[in-house]
């Protein structure tokens, strides 16, 4: 067998997951889960990324999810499950999937033996994963694979996903990076979601963060303007190589044609959906 580009998985990673992403972003979820009677969006989220381990409390979803206040975790659990229970949320999830898959592809792109071949890819890719110490990949791996292939390609991108997710928590934990450390740090590349929308998301206030950011300090891996120093550098390369060891599996299983083409299909996919506005323009950046 072929081995495997450096940084292969991490680029194929990088084309799929934004496709798993785009429901969290939609309308179609919000509305689908109001209809259960969950109207709050942050209460949205936490159940519907949880819900396939079943009706937790707070505790496993801010050990799960790592970089969330757990006050505003706990603010949605568990009551959210007095409204919806998880097996109703999981069903309202994949009929959102379904329709902004449809309206960010289309459906020549829904229909097309290109989307077909890539859900072939990536759950075969999938076979690879592990269950062990990754709670959400092992959750998610549990459930049912759908028979439209659209639906099994974003199953299969959920799969890769959380289990990419869940081994790089691990590397968090051995960089020493707590939740809004990682966030920070994370902003700080470049490549991570922008403070404003991190601090209206995740339940953190401003002080939280400037106090992530004098401990960082502080350890020398951001300057006084808040860029990373050449430690810090350091320490975020090392964080994704770390996680591309621990993430290996799914991709050397698949191999490295299988994994080029499933990137370049990902890609095409991916392109498509932000030409659709999947995302909001302001979502990334360090300002």
């Amino acid at each position: 067998m072929t081995p495997l580009p450096p940084r292969a998985g991490r680029r194929c990673h990088n084309a799929l997951n934004p496709l798993h992403s785009t429901v969290y972003f939609s309308p179609d979820l919000d509305r689908e889960l109001s209809r259960l009677g969950v109207a709050d969006a942050r209460a949205a989220y936490f159940a519907s990324r949880s819900a396939a381990m079943g009706a937790v409390g707070p505790g496993a979803v801010v050990a799960a999810f790592y970089n969330f206040n757990p006050e505003l975790v706990a603010r949605h659990l568990p009551a959210v499950w007095e409204t919806a229970d998880p097996e109703q949320v999981l069903a309202a999830r994949i009929r959102a999937a379904d329709t902004t898959l449809r309206r960010l592809l289309g459906e020549q792109v829904i229909a097309s033996k290109e989307l077909e071949e890539a859900a072939e890819l990536a759950l075969r890719a999938a076979e690879g994963c592990s269950r062990h110490a990754r709670p959400l990949y092992s959750a998610h791996a549990d459930l049912p694979v759908p028979g439209e292939p659209h639906l099994a390609l974003w199953h299969a991108t959920t799969l890769l996903r959380e289990h990419r997710g869940d081994a790089h928590l691990a590397a968090l934990l051995l960089a020493e990076l707590d939740p809004l450390e990682a966030l920070v740090s994370h902003t700080a590349t470049g490549k991570g979601m922008a403070p404003g929308w991190i601090l209206a998301t995740r339940g953190w206030r401003r002080e939280d963060w400037e106090a992530a950011r004098e401990r960082l300090l502080g350890r020398g891996l951001l300057d006084a303007d808040g860029s990373l120093t050449e430690a810090g550098t350091a320490l975020r390369t090392e964080l994704e190589e770390r996680t591309d060891l621990m993430d290996r599996g799914p991709y050397e299983h698949l191999g490295a044609d299988g994994v080029e083409r499933l990137t370049a299909l990902g890609r095409d996919l991916l392109m498509t959906t932000f030409a659709a506005g999947a995302f909001p323009p302001d979502l990334m950046g360090s300002a």
